[in-house]
């Protein structure tokens, strides 16, 4: 009876913390068909201070990632709870503009933003006042040349999402790189970096070449600060490949696989929590349901799920659902008050999430998350 009511009680608890954690408030920032754009894909999310920018590719012409392309953000200056009208930040003609990805500087207001154009091109511009204005742009595309003689590249592209700043200062975003020009695989990943304030870019090494056709990667920043890729891949494993570099740039780890973090074949975003710990988002599924799925190795983008780990990454101990419906990329980050939004993709147009139909975020707290710990 003791051990029985004991349970009870315990159960008891653990429900009423969840109950107890506010559930998440969600508002849609970008909608297929406003403002002559046929869909908004690829989300960017950076909080610094109170100051939140939301930013993404916004196709004019057509679904695919060479439409006429421009980059579109919109501003919260109270930690995400009201957000400015979206405003193009970057329009060249007819170009595909491509992989916008920002970092908090070590000033208050000051961002660092990169993209591409035409997966050929590598640009950056920088704001001091927390994402009003930017600079003129700056062509960087030489921190990818060097890598040439090691992989003969005719794509590159930036993150996309977020890129970090180290301890040291040292800026770093994971970038890709293909030699198969629109088909984006073959392909490698690797880091470019600034140690200089974004002054100059330079490009780290390859991650080693274990992995069939990786892509799109999130860095960050251990305790012990070294720094950890997460690693998307088109692996018959289906798990999220991490590398490991003592400095961001050299070195990297043969890739492993993480049996918690399936890989459908999609974005995936991480972050360390200013509370503690990390957090991770994707879309958390396996399932094959498309007409061609015993001919590819995607799996269906539904199931936006958030993880926490307090372990460095080790292992997953809690797990929510933010989005059981189609859902594809996502982009996390955290305001100072440990406040958690995530700006990702949510259904499609004709029930196909390659043409998505909204960019959400949802606000939430880490309580939230963590009243499913293990």
């Amino acid at each position: 009876m003791a051990q029985f009511q004991f349970t009870m009680r315990y159960s008891l608890s653990l429900l009423f913390a969840v109950i107890a954690a506010a559930q998440p408030a969600a508002q849609d920032l970008f909608t297929a068909g406003e403002s002559g754009y046929v869909t908004f894909r690829i989300p960017g999310l950076l909080a610094h201070g109170n100051t939140v920018l939301a930013y993404a590719e916004a196709r004019r012409d057509g679904f695919g990632d060479w439409a006429d392309i421009d980059i579109v953000m919109r501003r919260s200056t109270n930690g995400g709870k009201t957000w400015e009208p979206m405003r193009v930040l970057i329009d060249s003609a007819k170009d595909t503009v491509n992989n916008p990805v920002m970092i908090a500087g070590r000033k208050a207001g000051e961002i660092h933003f990169l993209y591409c154009v035409n997966y050929a091109k590598a640009f950056y511009k920088r704001s001091s006042d927390g994402g009003r204005t930017f600079s003129e742009a700056r062509e960087i595309t030489g921190a990818f040349e060097t890598l040439r003689g090691q992989y003969d590249w005719n794509v590159i592209a930036t993150g996309p999402g977020h890129g970090i700043r180290l301890r040291n200062g040292r800026l770093l975003v994971a970038v890709w790189l293909s030699t198969g020009g629109r088909k984006h695989r073959p392909s490698r990943v690797s880091t470019i970096y600034s140690d200089d304030h974004g002054a100059t870019w330079l490009a780290g090494e390859l991650v080693p070449d274990t992995l069939p056709n990786p892509s799109e990667t999130y860095a960050v920043q251990r305790l012990d600060g070294s720094v950890q890729l997460n690693i998307r891949n088109e692996s018959p494993e289906h798990r999220r490949a991490i590398s490991v570099s003592a400095n961001g740039a050299t070195d990297w780890s043969v890739p492993r696989f993480h049996a918690q973090l399936v890989e459908p074949v999609c974005m995936a975003s991480l972050i360390r929590h200013p509370k503690g710990g990390l957090l991770f988002s994707n879309p958390d599924n396996l399932e094959a349901t498309y007409v061609d799925a015993a001919k590819t190795v995607n799996r269906d983008r539904k199931n936006l799920t958030v993880q926490w780990s307090g372990d460095e990454g080790e292992t997953w101990t809690a797990k929510r659902v933010l989005e059981p419906g189609l859902s594809g990329y996502s982009d996390l980050a955290a305001t100072k008050d440990g406040t958690i939004l995530c700006l990702y993709e949510r259904g499609g147009l004709d029930k196909n999430i390659f043409r998505t139909g909204r960019l959400t975020v949802a606000r939430f707290s880490l309580d939230w998350v963590r009243a499913t710990m293990r």
